[in-house]
């Protein structure tokens, strides 16, 4: 699959400080626009007094830009925050700081009153495509539900819509009245977009929404979400662990580690020119169809696990499985995304000699950080 383009847009971004990522995109203002954003959950001890002891700092200091009518990859490996990012942009999760921007209003302290109406301009398509159905509720109802609960129509005007959804998404008008454990995979999943469009929303969240299909299938949702998009102009922030995939749909891609952003660029200059070390590592993993140029490639293995976000590694949280680690700066200074081509910016101290070829890879002894350290309870006082 070849990378999407779209003619006559110019796209650039620059920092914003820490993980920042700004976006212009014909000079246009964003859809969504990220701002410092934190997302810190509480570790607590003890079954009385209940202590917090640390926190789980899922998403650390991210900010980016999503622009109208922009697909927008993230990719990163499992426990890096790219759910929790997509989540907490529709305000599921609470955001610990930063702000969150939707048509230049901050929605990121308003409360559920306040982001009712907001709800029905963001949607989100989930990563189970079975276990984000009822199994006790009828494609009908689960389609039409978010019609009733914004009292958007009435029950012959309902079941009207549902069935100009399903056929939107390529189901039989009469699906409508079955269940979803009477469907596959992939028409499941079509039936958690039909849901996600009840109520035209203007921005769509897609968690990994192709991961649990089978190749065949992931093709044909990929083309039904380019074909929606273009349809009825939606907005995508797409979510995936697929390159190839992420690669064929989106405008631009963020790469995340770790809760920060490390790298974002056009989703062709990414592939062809990756500067961050852990964007090279994937990208060296994706096999390649020419067996002569695939036998050529060596694969960069990274050392150890993913440390644990509850004590992520200081400065540079990458440089404990970085094959391009350095004895200077790696350790001691955290990098800042900075600008190194048009709209490509990279979050690493050596990224212009690691592109230059002057540093090359090298085997690293795996890492292993240790996790917060719970005090040993204190004996009743005698």
């Amino acid at each position: 699959m070849a990378a999407r383009t779209r003619g006559g847009d110019c796209v650039t971004v620059s920092t914003n400080g820490g993980d920042g990522v700004t976006a212009s995109k014909n000079g246009a203002a964003p859809l969504v626009a990220v701002e410092n954003l934190k997302v810190w959950f509480p570790i607590k001890s003890g079954l009385v007094l209940d202590r917090h002891v640390g926190d789980i700092r899922a998403v650390d200091d991210v900010s980016f830009d999503i622009h109208r009518g922009e697909t927008v990859g993230l990719v990163g490996e499992s426990g890096c925050g790219k759910s929790t990012v997509g989540r907490t942009i529709l305000r599921l999760y609470k955001p610990t700081a930063g702000r969150i921007l939707f048509e230049g209003r901050d929605i990121s302290r308003l409360g559920e009153g306040q982001l009712r109406p907001i709800r029905r301009r963001m949607q989100m398509v989930f990563q189970d495509p079975f276990a984000s159905l009822n199994p006790r509720h009828s494609v009908g109802r689960i389609v039409g539900e978010p019609l009733r609960t914004h009292g958007i129509s009435g029950r012959r005007d309902t079941s009207t819509r549902v069935g100009e959804l399903l056929r939107t998404v390529g189901l039989p008008a009469d699906s409508a009245g079955r269940y979803p454990h009477e469907f596959s995979g992939g028409q499941r999943q079509r039936i958690g977009l039909a849901r996600a469009l009840a109520l035209n929303p203007d921005f769509i969240v897609a968690d990994e929404p192709v991961s649990a299909l089978d190749v065949s299938i992931q093709a044909q949702i990929i083309n039904l979400l380019e074909q929606l998009q273009d349809e009825f102009d939606l907005t995508y922030l797409f979510i995936a662990h697929d390159l190839a995939v992420v690669r064929h749909i989106s405008d631009r891609i963020a790469v995340m580690y770790l809760g920060s952003i490390v790298e974002v660029s056009p989703a062709a200059e990414l592939y062809e020119n990756p500067l961050h070390p852990y964007t090279i590592s994937l990208l060296s993993a994706v096999p390649i169809a020419d067996p002569l140029i695939e036998r050529q490639r060596s694969p960069i293995l990274l050392a150890g696990d993913l440390p644990s976000p509850a004590n992520p590694p200081p400065a540079c949280r990458f440089h404990t499985r970085c094959p391009y680690v350095q004895p200077t700066r790696c350790r001691d200074d955290v990098p800042l995304l900075r600008p190194l081509a048009t709209g490509h910016t990279v979050a690493c101290h050596w990224a212009e000699e690691i592109r230059e070829g002057r540093i090359k890879p090298h085997e690293l002894e795996p890492v292993f950080e240790p996790g917060p350290q719970e005090r040993p309870e204190e004996p009743p006082p005698v």
